[in-house]
Order: C-alpha cells, then structure tokens, then sequence
C-alpha cells in the first residue's frame, strides 16, 4: 500500500509528459518556479508574505510548455498552476504577524458573555417554553456554544448564546 502511495502522485505529476521524457529538460525547473513564485509575491523564501520554503526539489513536474500561472494567495498558499497539463502545487507562504493579528481579531467578534456572568437558560419549543439562571464558564459571542452550569453539583450544559446575551440549548424547535 505505501509503495502504491509512492507511486501515484508521482505518475499523476509526469502525466502528459510522456512524449518529452526522452529529452533533456523533461521536468520543470524547480529553482525557477521559486524564482517565479517569489517575483510575482513581492517577497523571496522565508520573509512575510513570501514562501515559507522553497518547492520540494525531489517533485518531478512534467515541463509546462506554456508559462506558470501563479495565483494569488489564498488560505496562506499561493497555487502554481501549468493549464496545459493540468498540474499545480500549492506553496505555503509566511504569514505577516500584523496580517495573523488583523486576521483573527476580525474573525472573533466581542464576547457578549464573559465567564462568570449570569444568563437566562432556556429551552424552547412550539409547544412550551422553560427558562432558568445559570453561571456562563466561558466567554462566548453571539452564535457561540458555551459552557453553562445551572446547577453547582450537576454537570455543564451547552447552549447557544442568542444576540441579546440569552442562551438556548440546542435540539428544542
């Protein structure tokens, strides 16, 4: 099986490339391509916004017969892409600390609760209604799932916390 494993991205990388495998330059030039993907990013191997390494010099890429195309980032990598042959890799890039910070302090919103508030609980359905106190254990925002401890010696509860700071446990419709 791991000889398959081997085997198989391999041939899918040389694939198309069977008519210039006789001839010199039947791969692509590795060095190049990080050349190229280093050019179009503005930033060379290592430094933020470049790539974190160099492409893997042990890939055997079939030779693009027409230039890369180099795709912008996206999901820290850059894609290099031979249309032609219908080969890519992605390359992972070094993030910028200030573009990691921006990044994931535009992705957590405000916590409405913060650990040890009190909240209203409440379970719901079309047919009735309850609703308690409970004591949050976590910090959450709206549309998070978070701890709720409604009673000191019984376990925590999940629950939902609602835009106006309520919680609701999840499964009563």
């Amino acid at each position: 099986m791991t000889y398959f494993r081997r085997l198989v991205p391999a041939a899918l990388l040389v694939a198309g490339a069977a008519e210039a495998q006789n001839s010199p330059g039947a791969f692509a030039d590795v060095a190049a391509l990080d050349m190229r993907v280093a050019a179009a990013l503005g930033a060379p191997i290592g430094a933020p916004g470049g790539a974190v390494r160099g492409i893997d010099r042990r890939l055997k890429l079939a030779a693009c017969p027409a230039p890369v195309t180099i795709e912008p980032p996206a999901m820290a990598a850059a894609t290099v892409r031979c249309d032609p042959l219908g080969w890519r890799i992605r390359v992972p890039l070094v993030m910028p600390a200030t573009a990691l910070a921006t990044r994931a302090a535009a992705e957590k919103p405000e916590p409405i609760i913060r650990k040890g508030d009190q909240v209203e609980l409440t379970a719901a359905s079309a047919c009735f209604s309850v609703s308690t106190i409970g004591i949050a254990e976590q910090d959450g925002a709206a549309g998070d799932r978070i701890r709720i401890r409604s009673d000191r010696k019984g376990p925590p509860v999940i629950g939902i916390v609602g835009e106006d700071g309520s919680v609701s446990l999840p499964g009563f419709k």
